[in-house]
């Protein structure tokens, strides 16, 4: 596997080999010791899968008391991922980083505690599979505004509005945000 440094350090984008034939492919997705070697070291409890539609855009979501580390990948399609440090005594806080990650080129992204997360579906559908290092904790989520002019994410055109839930359509800005609310 390569792991390719993102303009954060800590968020890395994880190029697993493929190995591939006339049969179709073979990938590991996660093997703890090899991506504890290249500086993932973290023990992930829960996995999840979410399933959307295109324009559907999910976050920015984090959690404070419960953060959660994440691995993130697709298995059926393609996302625009994004991972925005909120971490207060950062350098690069307040900043994000984006990658594409698809069935089609295997990436993943490693987003530590202290991030924000979210991705825009671009494919007509999208399967995403991520490990998680703590569990869901319903009282615990918060969000960070996706289009928040302060932070600045680039999102590709998809040449409709994105179709928000409810409360990532109502998430603050980081500025709104109090400070025992971030990292």
């Amino acid at each position: 596997m390569d792991i390719e440094i993102l303009q954060i350090p800590d968020v890395k984008l994880v190029k697993p080999r493929r190995f591939a034939d006339g049969r179709g492919f073979f990938q590991q997705t996660y093997h703890y010791a090899q991506y504890a070697e290249a500086g993932i070291d973290v023990r992930f409890v829960q996995d999840n899968w979410s399933r959307s539609s295109k324009g559907v855009l999910r976050g920015l979501h984090y959690q404070l008391e419960h953060a959660q580390a994440k691995l993130v990948g697709v298995v059926r399609g393609e996302i625009f991922d994004v991972a925005v440090d909120l971490r207060r005594d950062s350098p690069t806080f307040g900043l994000g980083v984006c990658a594409l990650l698809s069935e089609a080129n295997g990436h993943q992204i490693f987003v530590p505690r202290g991030f924000a997360h979210g991705f825009l579906v671009l494919s007509d559908t999208a399967d995403i599979a991520y490990k998680c290092s703590d569990f869901y904790a319903p009282g615990d989520e918060y969000g960070l505004r996706w289009n928040d002019p302060q932070v600045g994410i680039a999102w590709p055109d998809i040449r409709m509005a994105p179709i928000l839930s409810g409360k990532d359509d109502q998430a603050p800005c980081l500025a709104e945000i109090p400070a025992n609310r971030l990292f």
